[in-house]
């Protein structure tokens, strides 16, 4: 590979030892070159200037200007990708959240024991992340109405816990998180399918992510457990390292987690989601593959479609990654392909609305969670 071919890499860290690290562990993979490093934002912008980098690496926690005035600063000059090197998810997720809102494109989470200098089991998932970044579209949000109304239009509204009438089954990954913060609040909470997610987010980081979607939505958002129902208005998001499928149970419709191995080198899959929806819901389900850098969900979509359900992939501009709706489009299993501004009308379009009821979703259905919670479920094969 040509020195022009190369991902060219500024990494930004305040501790000597990680500036020292990364580079070092970078320096495995042929494909990237450290062009340079910078102790704080300050630095940093100076370097980005000086070098152009292709993409950044950046520190979240840093003093004099942190990675949040960092990333910023440089979306605000010059928009490029941003890799953020995230601390553990119980102090780090909501700052990581919020910078991914701010348009970094990834993160990764440091190892519990990153300052005893053990890079090693994030060296390959950095790499790839970084190559992936390069390839990513930094690219700002359409205005998203829900968001610039009245603020009481994300309001809970309180309804009675009925059965979903359709389910729609989300596999997304990179650029995802602020795609689902532009789509979700958007459906209405008296919208009568339920919502099942799979996004790309690694253990730990997922309950914040449902409590900030939650926060901007109508529905109801939940990190999901085994045994939670589908119900109308009901939003379940998969927890990081683990799969989500749905079953029917003599109580109703509802979701089952499994610690199966990881299929398409994921765990969550939305392979596993997507086969069994079309399993247990044919005609009635709805497949959405959105953002996202790899193949995983597209033979989970074809599988849907030959069960006679509704797919969809976004299309490839709305995308900051557009690979995984792009596999499912060439194989020919997306029966829709529709901008990220029009999937919530066409969502709505399909699943209809239900009548308001005085009760809100109750979470105490599942007495007998924990009977699941205890087994492994086997993902489905198409």
């Amino acid at each position: 590979m040509s020195p022009n071919e190369r991902t060219r890499v500024l990494v930004v860290d305040d501790s000597a030892l990680m500036r020292k690290l990364i580079p070092a562990i970078l320096s495995r993979d042929p494909a990237i070159e450290v062009v340079g490093t910078a102790m704080d934002g300050s630095f940093a912008l100076k370097k980005i200037e000086e070098l152009r980098p292709d993409v950044v690496t950046l520190d979240l926690e840093m003093p004099r200007m942190d990675g949040m005035e960092t990333l910023r600063l440089i979306m605000r000059a010059a928009p490029m990708p941003v890799i953020l090197l995230s601390t553990p998810p119980k102090e780090g997720a909501d700052f990581t959240l919020k910078a991914l809102a701010m348009g970094a494109v990834d993160f990764i989470a440091k190892p519990l024991n990153a300052a005893s200098g053990n890079l090693d089991s994030i060296a390959e998932a950095l790499a790839e992340k970084i190559k992936i970044a390069k390839r990513a579209a930094v690219r700002k949000l359409p205005l998203n109405p829900a968001r610039e109304e009245d603020p009481a239009r994300t309001r809970k509204v309180p309804r009675a816990a009925l059965p979903a009438k359709r389910v729609v089954a989300i596999g997304i990954s990179t650029g995802g998180p602020n795609a689902l913060q532009y789509l979700l609040p958007q459906l209405p909470a008296e919208l009568s399918a339920a919502i099942v997610i799979v996004q790309h987010m690694p253990e730990g980081f997922t309950e914040m992510f449902a409590r900030r979607l939650d926060d901007s939505s109508q529905l109801v958002v939940q990190e999901a457990k085994s045994g939670d129902l589908l119900l109308a208005g009901r939003v379940l998001l998969c927890p990081g390292n683990r799969h989500i499928m749905v079953r029917h149970m003599p109580r109703g419709d509802m979701v089952v987690l499994s610690d199966a191995p990881h299929v398409n080198g994921h765990r969550p899959s939305a392979d596993i989601l997507f086969q069994s929806v079309a399993q247990e819901f044919g005609g009635s389900a709805i497949g959405l593959l959105m953002t996202g850098m790899g193949e995983d969900g597209a033979e989970g979509l074809g599988a849907i479609r030959a069960a006679a359900g509704v797919t969809v992939a976004q299309s490839e501009d709305t995308c900051v990654v557009a690979g995984m709706p792009r596999a499912a489009i060439v194989k020919g299993y997306a029966g829709k392909i529709i901008p990220l501004d029009g999937i919530a009308s066409f969502l709505v379009s399909q699943c209809g609305t239900d009548r308001l009821a005085p009760e809100k979703p109750e979470k105490a259905e599942a007495d007998d969670k924990d009977k699941f919670d205890k087994r492994t479920v086997s993902p489905l094969r198409s």
